[in-house]
């Protein structure tokens, strides 16, 4: 048996010290440029999550039809008469940030039966009087649901559906939720068509569908309106055997509609309208409207 030379212990520890140290370092470096790498405007938006370069940066008035007027010959809302009731609709309200604290129970008292809450926009903004809204519907007896207000250059179409399903717009089978709503429309920050081919848009849209469905188990509705889908899908025609169409047209008829949907499913008649403005008609009986909320 051989005996270990003076000095030869001392000689292998500094050895070992030195790989745990290099390894070390090595991890250390990796983490650095990880997050350099997440820091950077942009890098992170491969993996679907927000473009910090485009985040929204007046949430508050971006809602449900706030682009229509400014792009569209909507008639003016000076003296515009209320399109004559139906016999077989419910009148109901969409609201976001920009009403605050809504007095539901006037609204009730005027015969709204159903209400749409902003929820979220692109995955960085939630609204600040969700819980107030939401709920508030919901205890004076209205059936409500939840909608996105969509960036589709801000994130993928999956970010944003998860984003929602996350912060306010699942479903529950309670008979009083209706489905989410994926709210399409001009962009507040750019290029209406949110600088995308119609293709591109279109599949934006279909992820953005296919995941609010495997999280929720629901068929989200789409709020959009005839030219803007003409103009920034090219009218696709996919989507309306699936997916319920959410049209704003305001004066007394609904108009053309977009794509393969052969009938509406709400109309958004107002935005002038008495206490907050948005006024809708869902397109049919009161039992059918809870149909669409039992899925």
């Amino acid at each position: 048996m051989h005996a270990l030379r003076p000095g030869a212990a001392h000689r292998r520890h500094p050895t070992a010290a030195g790989r745990r140290s290099a390894v070390l370092h090595i991890l250390l470096s990796l983490l650095a440029s990880l997050a350099l790498l997440i820091a950077l405007p942009g890098a992170a938006d491969a993996a679907g999550t927000t473009d910090r370069s485009k985040r929204p940066t007046h949430p508050e008035r971006d809602w449900l039809g706030s682009t229509i007027r400014a792009h569209e010959r909507q008639p003016s809302p000076t003296g515009l008469p209320q399109p004559p009731p139906l016999a077989a609709s419910v009148e109901g309200v969409d609201v976001s940030s920009h009403n605050g604290n809504v007095p539901w129970t006037t609204l009730w008292n005027s015969g709204n039966r159903f209400a749409y809450v902003k929820a979220t926009e692109g995955t960085s903004y939630t609204n600040p009087y969700f819980t107030q809204q939401y709920n508030g519907s919901y205890a004076v007896g209205m059936i409500r649901g939840a909608y996105h207000f969509a960036l589709p250059d801000n994130s993928s179409g999956t970010a944003q559906a998860n984003y929602f399903a996350d912060h306010g717009g699942g479903w529950s089978r309670d008979g009083r939720t209706l489905p989410g709503v994926l709210d399409m429309e001009y962009n507040p920050y750019g290029p209406v068509c949110y600088g995308k081919s119609a293709s591109a848009l279109v599949d934006w849209i279909g992820d953005f569908f296919r995941t609010y469905r495997a999280r929720t188990g629901r068929d989200a509705l789409i709020y959009t309106s005839t030219t803007w889908w003409k103009q920034c899908t090219g009218n696709y025609r996919g989507f309306g055997a699936v997916n319920p169409l959410w049209i704003p047209r305001y004066g007394a008829s609904v108009g053309e509609l977009p794509g393969s949907w052969g009938f509406h499913t709400v109309w958004q008649y107002t935005d002038t309208g008495p206490t907050v403005g948005d006024h809708n008609r869902f397109n049919g009986a009161y039992d059918r409207l809870q149909a669409l909320a039992n899925g």
